[in-house]
């Protein structure tokens, strides 16, 4: 099994007291499944997904990825898992805006150590974006800045993939053709994907879903 998450819980401090945003959360997901988590803005998916990608630590639970325990890595060996294992598609694109796009798609395989020219010089053929391979982030549509978002998310050919709301700031006709992509490129390299979406449509084209309501799978 991939990704093994076992009674995760988590807790923030706000003014008015305690808030439990994650309440003995467990789910499992196999290298080439497809996993859609919908939910009520606050019901968790989030936090749930920042924990899995190492962006932040439970309060307890375990959260077992390619034979690793998350929880019990330090701050290094997250970023470590990050790099290589993990890649996180985000609403926002978080492109750099001073890097061509080349680079911005080359640029989390190089931090790993994984960087192969041809894989992305693939991905950005396949995405559409060899004719902007030169350009800038701020020259580029919503749609085209969210492939490269994904490309570079791919270009390390992580185990386990992250999208967090990826579509939501895209038509509903570009968020369709940018999935359609997603889904082969991922089949492709037998990666897992776990998608946060409050699209039902979406939520549709993935193996299976799970429902999160109050921090906890319903």
């Amino acid at each position: 099994m991939l990704l093994i998450v076992k009674d995760i819980r988590k807790t923030y401090a706000t003014a008015d007291g305690p808030f439990t945003v994650l309440d003995g959360v467990d789910l499992t997901l196999d290298g080439g499944e497809t996993l859609a988590l919908t939910g009520e803005s606050g019901s968790g998916k989030s936090t749930l997904l920042h924990l899995i990608g190492g962006l932040d630590t439970p309060d307890s639970g375990q959260i077992v990825l390619n034979g690793t325990d998350i929880a019990a890595l330090d701050d290094t060996g997250r970023a470590a898992l990050r790099r290589g294992t993990v890649g996180v598609v985000f609403q926002q694109f978080n492109l750099i805006p001073s890097l061509k796009v080349a680079d911005n798609i080359a640029f989390q395989a190089r931090l790993a150590g994984q960087h192969d020219p041809d894989w992305a010089a693939a991905l950005a053929r396949r995405m559409g974006l060899t004719s902007q391979l030169g350009k800038y982030p701020e020259q580029l549509s919503g749609g085209q800045q969210q492939r490269v978002a994904i490309a570079r998310t791919l270009a390390p050919k992580p185990r386990l993939v992250l999208a967090d709301e990826p579509t939501g700031n895209l038509d509903e006709e570009t968020a369709a053709t940018v999935l359609d992509l997603m889904l082969e490129l991922v089949a492709e390299t037998g990666a897992g994907l776990l998608m946060v979406t409050h699209s039902q449509a979406l939520a549709g084209r993935m193996g299976r879903r799970l429902h999160l309501r109050q921090g906890r799978i319903a």
